[in-house]
């Protein structure tokens, strides 16, 4: 259910109600922990949704990559979902706000943005990432999701995304964000 939209530059900007494993996105976006662990909250469903060969390749990065640092994303196919592909982006855990946690949400999702024109996706859909068992307060998290997106669609005029979507489960967390995100 779609709570609130804005267009610019060309590009749709959505804060909806929905389940991102069930979202027809070119690329979703899981809410990972540096080892790709995919154990709980939405990584766990992604997983449980799209199969264990996201959690297999998610092993073979880290393997082969190492841990993914906060603030930085990695790729693996979609598994069994609609998307083609899953951008896996590491949020910082919420610890009162001064360990430099706005500045790493704020490239954990640009970096997501920019992945996705990489693979050359039309559409990418986003979790509230950090805003779960990490702890990172909605309100604050909205805000720097508006500002990590207008700077990408102001550095990527070109840009192969047409449709950002931040998918929220639960009402609750889509009205902050339709509340309290600002483009």
């Amino acid at each position: 259910m779609l709570l609130k939209k804005w267009e610019i530059g060309g590009i749709k900007i959505e804060i909806s109600i929905c389940d991102i494993t069930k979202d027809d996105s070119e690329a979703i976006v899981n809410a990972a922990n540096s080892s790709l662990k995919h154990g709980g909250g939405v990584a766990w469903a992604i997983v449980k949704e799209g199969g264990y060969e996201i959690q297999r390749e998610s092993d073979e990065y880290v393997k082969k990559y190492g841990p993914v640092a906060t603030g930085e994303v990695a790729v693996t196919s979609a598994g069994k979902l609609n998307a083609k592909y899953v951008i896996h982006a590491v949020g910082p855990i919420w610890r009162g706000g001064n360990n430099n946690e706005d500045s790493l949400l704020f490239n954990a999702v640009y970096n997501t943005l920019k992945k996705a024109n990489e693979l050359g996706v039309k559409s990418v859909s986003m979790p509230a990432i950090s805003t779960g068992i990490y702890g990172f307060p909605k309100d604050r998290a909205a805000e720097i999701f508006g500002r990590a997106i207008s700077k990408f669609i102001k550095d990527f005029k070109n840009t192969s995304i047409k449709r950002i979507r931040i998918c929220h489960i639960e009402e609750g967390s889509a009205k902050i964000f339709a509340e309290n995100m600002k483009l």
